[in-house]
């Protein structure tokens, strides 16, 4: 009974806290002056349709490194700690006990799986035109190869090439940021290359490279994980 009370005071107090902020909640009417510097300058300065994507990757682009960098020791730690080890059985015998799948998912993957994939590459390399991005179009990579698992569970994958995709993304990543410093103003500015025009497929300078190169990275990335989580299953 006693906890019972506890536990209905502690959800009374959370709803007078959010009461309490809800009601004196005003939506900013104007934007910052960072916010009117980005509205104003960046279509001119970085030359992208998709302003939000254009600012990640370019003036807060230390900050997409991170973020990058942060992913690939989560995957790393990931892929440490559920490594396979060498004396657990054969992975033949393990294979026979896995489950079939159903012939409609199989088939439906083998149409999927390429528009899926498709549709990631087209999410990173349109960037700079339209939602999406890098981090966007490698998730969709990643979930194509998860259907990819649900439809074949014996699959394996090549984390080899997964590795070696992800290392060239990640440093083709970084060289660029260098050649920002090098040839333009700034780590990733985008004006290594000509701007273009605006709205176009070719335009924003760097920034459809850059894309390419975090969307390959980040559905490496994610692709280990989700092969790493497979594999480990099998041996249970």
């Amino acid at each position: 009974m006693l906890k019972k009370g506890l536990i209905l005071i502690i959800l009374i107090a959370f709803a007078a806290i959010f009461l309490s902020l809800i009601s004196s909640f005003n939506g900013n009417t104007e934007l910052s002056d960072l916010g009117s510097y980005y509205a104003k300058n960046a279509p001119s300065e970085v030359g992208a349709a998709n302003l939000v994507t254009a600012v990640v990757v370019t003036y807060r682009g230390l900050d997409t490194l991170g973020e990058v960098v942060i992913l690939f020791l989560a995957a790393a730690i990931i892929g440490l700690l559920l490594k396979l080890s060498k004396d657990e059985k054969d992975e033949n015998s393990r294979m026979e006990n896995v489950r079939a799948t159903s012939e409609i998912l199989q088939t439906a993957t083998k149409i999927l799986v390429p528009v899926i994939f498709l549709f990631g590459a087209y999410i990173f390399i349109n960037g700079h035109l339209t939602p999406g991005g890098g981090f966007q179009g490698g998730a969709v990579i990643a979930s194509g190869l998860v259907l990819l698992f649900m439809a074949n569970p014996n699959m394996k994958i090549n984390h080899r090439l997964i590795s070696f995709i992800e290392s060239i993304s990640g440093l083709s990543f970084v060289f660029i940021g260098i050649l920002g410093i090098l040839l333009a103003g700034g780590f990733l500015d985008n004006k290594i290359f000509e701007l273009g025009t605006f709205g176009k497929l070719l335009s924003a300078g760097a920034i459809p490279l850059i894309y390419i190169f975090i969307g390959l990275k980040v559905g490496s990335e994610l692709s280990s994980i989700v092969g790493t989580l497979n594999e480990t299953q099998k041996e249970k």
